[in-house]
């Protein structure tokens, strides 16, 4: 199956997606917290709720949350599951030191730890998490099914994957307003903030062009997944897919 959104790159067509990526988020990590709340007029935080709620039924302990970014999701698993232990990675070495200074401020770095990797190799023995998570990242892998494959890997038999990512709305009301708000007002309101100019333009680009609903479905079928499922959320703006290993 082929996926548009790993020929979406932020920059250029001259480099790998991967090390783009990096650049990007390193990039605006000073202004992603604030850029995330302003896009989606703070409804990005109920998205995650819903997700950790869904998520709570399967009573994880061991949670690796791919792409981590700042840790916003580690951080609401960690006090809404209260499980033993959750790891988070992500390409970004800037995204990571301001998600560390948030765990520390909340108390929870008994509980999360950050580390820098590729989500395509996945530096963990297979078997290893009883829960994975991605919120917001699927569509910046290089290699989709790769990175389903390896996370497909390290989740323990039966354990569950949950993906969180923004999607297009279908409504012919509602999708021509959405395209003019992620199209035009995004991109020039995160120049001002964040002094990248490419970023979020690539934004849009890259949601537009990811697999969604059943075509995602149909890529954690290929890498092994199970009992694969979605939910649509705020118009079909924000999709939450489970699976089971």
């Amino acid at each position: 199956m082929e996926v548009k959104a790993e020929k979406i790159n932020p920059y250029d067509n001259n480099r790998a997606k991967t090390e783009q990526v990096k650049e990007m988020f390193d990039s605006i990590a000073p202004a992603y917290d604030f850029m995330n709340r302003a896009m989606t007029f703070g409804i990005d935080k109920c998205w995650r709720a819903k997700a950790v709620k869904m998520i709570k039924a399967y009573s994880p302990k061991t949670i690796l949350d791919v792409a981590t970014g700042t840790g916003d999701l580690a951080i609401k698993l960690a006090r809404s599951l209260k499980p033993r232990k959750i790891t988070g990675i992500d390409l970004s070495e800037g995204m990571i030191e301001i998600g560390r200074k948030k765990v520390e401020e909340a108390n929870l770095s008994h509980i999360i730890d950050f580390l820098a990797g590729d989500c395509l190799n996945l530096p963990f023995d297979e078997n290893q998490f009883d829960c994975i998570t991605v919120a917001y990242g699927v569509r910046n892998f290089e290699h989709l099914d790769q990175g389903y494959r390896e996370m497909h890997r390290v989740l323990q038999p039966s354990g569950v994957l949950c993906v969180i990512e923004l999607s297009t709305p279908t409504s012919r009301i509602i999708r021509p307003l959405y395209n003019l708000y992620t199209h035009y007002i995004i991109p020039f309101v995160g120049r001002l903030i964040s002094k990248d100019v490419r970023a979020y333009n690539y934004l849009p680009e890259s949601i537009a062009a990811v697999p969604q609903g059943n075509d995602m479905l149909h890529l954690m079928r290929e890498a092994g997944f199970n009992n694969c499922q979605f939910k649509s959320l705020t118009f079909g703006s924000c999709t939450i897919y489970l699976a089971k290993k």
